[in-house]
């Protein structure tokens, strides 16, 4: 079954050495998971300050800049994987190396027939230093 663990975090919480610690870690981590066959896809967001919303109402687009809502943690990244049930999904999220600043949440996904398939079965998180 697949689940998507959502990282959220205050993302002024980590000096700019942690976040680029944390994207090391969470390469590494995802290099472990992707050699257990476990592994779909990662990534880190920019910062809600970056965010555009984009909402219909009565039939018009109303686009906003910022977030939908304001909160004490903000959607930081996520790890897309591969779990036998939920309580593979919870041992692997409870290794996430953003978990020490925030909170993981674990959803699972609802497959939907005739998607496209992904051109690539994953991607890595590549920090500015790898770039």
């Amino acid at each position: 079954m697949k689940y998507m663990l959502l990282i959220y975090l205050d993302e002024l919480a980590l000096s700019p050495a942690e976040r680029e610690q944390c994207y090391k870690d969470s390469a590494q981590y995802a290099r472990e998971l992707d050699a257990k066959g476990k592994y779909l896809a990662t990534a880190p967001l920019h910062p809600t300050s970056t965010a555009t919303s984009v909402r219909m109402r009565d039939g018009k687009k109303v686009v906003t800049d910022g977030p939908f809502a304001e909160t004490r943690e903000q959607l930081g990244g996520y790890f897309l994987i591969n779990a036998r049930d939920l309580d593979e999904a919870i041992a692997i999220a409870g290794r996430i190396p953003a978990g020490r600043w925030g909170t993981v949440e674990i959803r699972p996904v609802i497959e939907v027939d005739n998607l496209p398939e992904s051109p690539q079965a994953g991607q890595q998180i590549h920090s500015k230093s790898e770039e």
